[in-house]
């Protein structure tokens, strides 16, 4: 793809994502509500979901591509690997833990508590993944595996000391929603997301690099092992916020940079922008898509599933699962 059908390509995927965005900001509400409750609707309570849906789906998708070619590994994702493990277990911590013993934290300190679950699970999945195949990529799923299992093995234990309102609370972030959207902590949080998505599409290019083996990274001026650690804290962070935001999400980050490098390629100077766009578009499609049960929201990790799981497959028996991503030497 030439880079003037790139450019058209990223104008379409922005022109699409406004168009999700405005059509579920205005889609008609009930005539019997007066004006100003319609309004109150629309910039309190859908706009927040938007500009989440936004948020997280950019986020993940982001930090899924980055993990794939930092490990060389088609297979890391932050829910793969355990990333959003450990953002869920301080989640919970926060929500069961201490709800239960009178502990309330303000909801501001949610996306703080949620990215250091994430970066102590990255952590710990990367010590022990060095320790047992020096982060060769089975050694990393290997260790998220167990890292995920356990910290999902803690969370089942504080059900037992959790009350009725708590565990409704848990469904939140075990399931996915953007029914909880604030527009305080949104802004908050791009303000902290949208500097990182900034630097990491900034060093995008270096990312090319990492094909041609260590060597040929550093002749080319980039410190891997110090490349390697920021880009992970920057995951990292991204992760934190997404789940603190709308919880656990499932597949999206898996998805969409597979699919991707099947139309864009393997050069991140284009991937990790339709990434991004890609992600959020996918995301606000799914906003769409929970409220067509006007009942009851589905839970967004439900749509994500059901929509992406089939559609994974199809390109792994279409490409057999060999060329998903060209690994770095």
């Amino acid at each position: 793809m030439s880079e003037h059908r790139h450019a058209r390509a990223l104008l379409l995927l922005c022109g699409l994502c406004v168009a999700l965005a405005l059509s579920y900001l205005f889609t008609a509400l009930p005539g019997s509500l007066a004006p100003d409750v319609q309004g109150q609707i629309i910039w309190q309570l859908r706009l927040p979901q938007v500009l989440t849906a936004i948020l997280v789906g950019a986020g993940l998708t982001t930090s899924a591509a980055t993990l794939q070619i930092i490990l060389a590994n088609p297979l890391a994702d932050p829910g793969i690997i355990g990333i959003n493990s450990g953002a869920s277990f301080v989640a919970a911590i926060c929500l069961l833990g201490l709800g239960s013993v009178g502990i309330s934290l303000p909801v501001y300190w949610l996306p703080l508590a949620c990215f250091i679950g994430a970066l102590f699970s990255t952590l710990v999945i990367f010590l022990l993944a060095r320790r047992i195949g020096d982060l060769s990529p089975a050694a990393v799923i290997l260790a998220g595996i167990a890292v995920s299992t356990l910290l999902s093995a803690a969370i089942a234990w504080l059900f037992w000391v959790a009350d009725a309102q708590s565990l409704r609370n848990l469904t939140f972030w075990l399931m996915g929603s953007l029914d909880q959207a604030d527009l305080p902590l949104t802004l908050a949080a791009a303000g902290v997301m949208l500097p990182v998505l900034g630097y990491v599409m900034w060093r995008r290019a270096a990312f090319n690099l990492l094909y041609l083996g260590p060597l040929q990274a550093r002749i080319h001026g980039i410190n891997l092992p110090r490349f390697e650690k920021i880009m992970l804290l920057c995951s990292a962070l991204l992760v934190g916020i997404a789940v603190s935001l709308a919880g656990s999400v499932a597949f999206i980050g898996l998805l969409v940079p597979h699919g991707l490098r099947q139309l864009v390629g393997h050069d991140h100077r284009y991937l990790l922008p339709f990434c991004a766009l890609s992600g959020a578009a996918l995301m606000l499609f799914v906003l769409w898509c929970s409220r067509l049960n006007q009942g009851m929201p589905l839970p967004v990790s439900l749509i994500t599933a059901s929509l992406g799981a089939p559609w994974f497959i199809w390109v792994l028996y279409r490409n057999r699962g060999s060329q998903a991503l060209v690994a770095r030497g």
